[in-house]
């Protein structure tokens, strides 16, 4: 099948299970984000369906074929992973970073493609900088760049790009740049897999949410089924509202409902 499926994931730390019995699906052309507070095991699932944890309990298979059953050449090809922290030891420039996502690419447009990702991603100027000597929201942007290297060019086969928390250190404009490029990337038999913290951002931009609490997936669905005042409260355990959103914007969520009523109240 042309889709991610990862099926009865269970994965243990000294017998304390931190992801328990999850099953998800990713499926080219949508964009789904992982949800939950700190220690929910966002990022040990994130990691497992990259292949950067493996899976001893449980099955993911990329297009029908078990991740074990991959090179690291081949999955290189067929997906992308931006982490959290990426730290690198060697005096590499900033462009040879980005040329890392074209390793296995075999492209006769790698130039091409390189400029490309970086003009979108607002870092051409950065090119000949160290990366360790540039801000933390400026080798954000070049991982960001290195991974849509991976997946720039259309091929006639599916292909996943995941991120763990890819804006965090980026400006407000640029997140939303940052989004939108996901938004138009997924266009090209893409599967994109996000972990954010702004659920205003994932009401926003995601096709699908994944709701995760203590290792356990709670819910997850579309927008509408999923960002709910009852299912955001249950999974934060701390009040929420959720205005419903419309056709032309998506729902509102107040992660501080008591303080919004009182502000309402002294403005009226």
């Amino acid at each position: 099948m042309t889709m991610l499926q990862a099926q009865d994931v269970h994965f243990c730390i000294k017998n304390q299970p931190i992801i328990d019995q999850a099953s998800v699906n990713l499926r080219p052309g949508e964009l789904t984000v992982l949800v939950g507070p700190n220690g929910a095991g966002k990022s040990t699932l994130f990691k497992i369906l990259a292949g950067e944890n493996p899976c001893k309990h449980g099955t993911v298979r990329y297009n029908g074929r078990s991740i074990h059953q991959y090179k690291t050449k081949e999955l290189a090809r067929i997906r992308a992973v931006m982490p959290q922290h990426s730290e690198l030891t060697f005096p590499f420039r900033a462009i040879e970073v980005v040329e890392m996502g074209l390793f296995a690419s075999g492209s006769d447009r790698s130039g091409e493609i390189i400029r490309e990702v970086m003009d979108a991603t607002e870092t051409w100027h950065l090119r000949e900088k160290l990366y360790g000597n540039l801000s933390g929201g400026e080798k954000q942007r070049i991982q960001f760049a290195r991974v849509l290297a991976q997946v720039w060019e259309p091929k006639p086969f599916p292909r996943y790009i995941m991120l763990d928390e890819p804006v965090s250190s980026m400006d407000i404009a640029f997140q939303h740049k940052a989004m939108n490029i996901l938004q138009s990337v997924k266009e090209r038999n893409v599967a994109v897999l996000v972990i954010l913290h702004d659920l205003n951002m994932t009401a926003h931009y995601a096709d699908r949410v994944v709701l995760l609490k203590k290792g356990l997936i709670y819910k997850q669905g579309s927008v509408e089924d999923t960002i709910t005042s009852e299912n955001l409260a249950w999974v934060f355990d701390h009040p929420i509202r959720v205005i419903p959103g419309t056709d032309s914007a998506a729902p509102f969520v107040q992660t501080n409902p008591n303080f919004i009523e009182k502000l309402s109240l002294t403005l009226s």
